[in-house]
């Protein structure tokens, strides 16, 4: 792999982590909100899929952001019954999103980033090596 494949393949490992990044951001601004009445159903948590994509033109695999999907598992419930969104009980959804898991989400993404970013400088120095050897 030369050096220009190495910058494609970090800039796309980049790119699908800034998604991942907006995507937990949303979830955390949604965190904790219910619908309007109690027949609607609060924000669903997101959640980011991946899969490598080959670039026929030269022959490198990148990631690539494969779906934005909605997590199916329960919406968590509190008893709160002066809420709009109470049911019959004064039960409210809330929207099914831990904000534990999505800091430590956020963490990981923040790693794959910076680790593309690390590696790309390193690419941009040898370039920048190689150009100075060629002087």
């Amino acid at each position: 792999m030369d050096l220009k494949e190495t910058l494609q393949v970090s800039a796309m490992g980049m790119k699908a982590q800034g998604v991942r990044l907006r995507v937990v951001a949303e979830n955390l601004a949604n965190a904790g909100t219910t619908g309007a009445t109690a027949a609607d159903d609060p924000y669903r948590r997101k959640i980011v899929t991946f899969k490598n994509e080959l670039d026929r033109k030269t022959g490198v695999e990148t990631v690539q952001v494969s779906d934005i999907g909605v997590d199916k598992s329960e919406f968590q419930s509190k008893y709160d019954p002066g809420n709009p969104a109470a049911d019959g009980n004064g039960n409210v959804k809330i929207a099914n999103v831990n904000s534990l898991i999505e800091v430590m989400d956020m963490h990981e993404a923040q790693n794959a980033y910076q680790a593309n970013l690390g590696a790309t400088e390193i690419a941009k120095s040898m370039l920048i090596q190689t150009i100075n050897l060629l002087k």
